[in-house]
This record gives structure tokens, sequence and C-alpha cells, in this order.
């Protein structure tokens, strides 16, 4: 089975951007300043479509998990995706890493069930250099801090145990989520650029769980990030220009 543009499908451009979350399609969709009233549906989510630089670039969003991720992202691709940033929360597992901070994963750990469909040579998958170089590209001019590493990717958020916890921060890993292995693996075998930026939303560095979805700090780093957002996507439209290559 291969993923189509099916009848009455719509296209994209190149540029795509994923949103894990409800409350931030919204606020990036303004951001961009995109018009709510033109949705088209794609599987369980919305896709809009709008232009940044004279650029078509392509919104939808909400997903949750790698299967429904990886089913989206394929859709994006037979529509017409080549370059894709996706945007959504995580959990520290380092204490330097607080709520509202922004982690840029450069290599995944896979402990989700859809990467090992896809045959590809890497068992951390990365995501591409141009898509990489915009994200961190973009947070660098906005003064915007960050930290760049891995991530652990699982499909059990209540099965993240103490003893999981530790043996990943021994290996450096700075955060939990459940969505990029899947997509950057998804991205190398389909051969198409994506990249990613997360949010701390929650953190498990003491090994205690502390939920920040309703701090100050979280909520201003969404905000960040929706004003961030279009530069990156600008700089994954200026790469064919500049001739940069992956």
């Amino acid at each position: 089975m291969y993923p189509k543009r099916g009848k009455g499908d719509p296209t994209t451009g190149p540029t795509a951007i994923m949103v894990a979350m409800e409350q931030d399609l919204c606020v990036i969709r303004r951001a961009l300043g995109i018009d709510g009233r033109q949705a088209r549906r794609v599987l369980s989510s919305r896709l809009y479509k709008g232009v940044c630089d004279h650029q078509a670039v392509a919104l939808v969003g909400p997903m949750c998990g790698a299967p429904y991720a990886v089913m989206v992202v394929e859709k994006l691709i037979a529509l017409g995706a080549k370059r894709i940033l996706f945007f959504g929360w995580c959990g520290s597992l380092q204490q330097d890493l607080p709520v509202g901070g922004f982690l840029v994963p450069d290599r995944a750990i896979s402990e989700e069930g859809t990467s090992a469909h896809y045959p590809v040579s890497t068992p951390y998958p990365r995501p591409s250099d141009r898509v990489l170089r915009a994200i961190e590209g973009s947070l660098l001019e906005s003064s915007v801090p960050f930290q760049r590493g891995a991530v652990w990717t699982t499909d059990a958020p209540y099965r993240e145990t103490r003893e999981k916890v530790v043996l990943f921060q021994r290996q450096g890993v700075l955060g939990v989520e459940m969505e990029v292995s899947a997509l950057f693996t998804v991205a190398a075998f389909r051969q198409i650029d994506m990249g990613a930026l997360l949010v701390v939303s929650d953190d498990l560095s003491s090994l205690r769980w502390k939920p920040g979805i309703s701090s100050t700090a979280f909520k201003g780093a969404r905000k960040m990030a929706a004003q961030v957002i279009p530069s990156m996507c600008r700089k994954m439209t200026d790469f064919k220009a500049q001739g940069i290559g992956s």
C-alpha cells in the first residue's frame, strides 16, 4: 500500500508544519496569518494552507502518538510536502532543562511500535541537517535559549518507569515524548527533510512527575514558539533558492 492523493484532496507546497496539540495549532495559525475558516480534513486533523514570504506553507494538527502522526506525515508527503517541521511537547529528564525550556532533538531513541515497520539503516533516527539548521538559526536569531540532544519516544507514557528514566538520564537523553523517532524514521525512508522543536511541559528529572502545563513558563514558551516558527518556515523555504542540501 502506498499513500496517495485522493480525489478532492488538496495539494500542499513543499513546506509543512505538523503541530501536536490543539492549543498550539490555533496560536501558530494566527502567527502565520492563516484564515481559520479555510480548514480541510486530513484524517482526524485539520489542514490549513497559507503563505510565508511568498511561498506556500501547510499547517496541520492536532495529532498524538507515533502511529497517527505517521499516518499524517505519509499523507502530507503524498500531497506534496518535502520539508516538515514538527512542534510538540515533551517531558524533561534532566534537571537543567526546566518546564518552559526548548529541546531541539538531534537523534531519537525508539520505544514505539511504528518505526520498526520502516527499514532504515540507522538505529537512532535523526533530523535532516537543513531543517535542523532552520530551527536552530531562528532560535538563535530570536535569542531563545534551547538545548540540542537526544529524545526518547514512547507509546506508553504511563510506563515511564523510574528504572527507564534513570537509564536514559545516564545516557544523556534530554526528554521523552510520543512522536519524534517515528517521524524521523519515516522521513528518512521517504527521503524528505524533517526536524522537530519541543517545549518542556512536565519534569521527570527528580523521578517524580511534576506537571507544568499550567505554569507561566510553559504558557510563555508556547507563545514564543508561535512567534519564532514563521522564521523557521522562511529559512526552510529559502534552502531551495540558496542551493543548500541536507
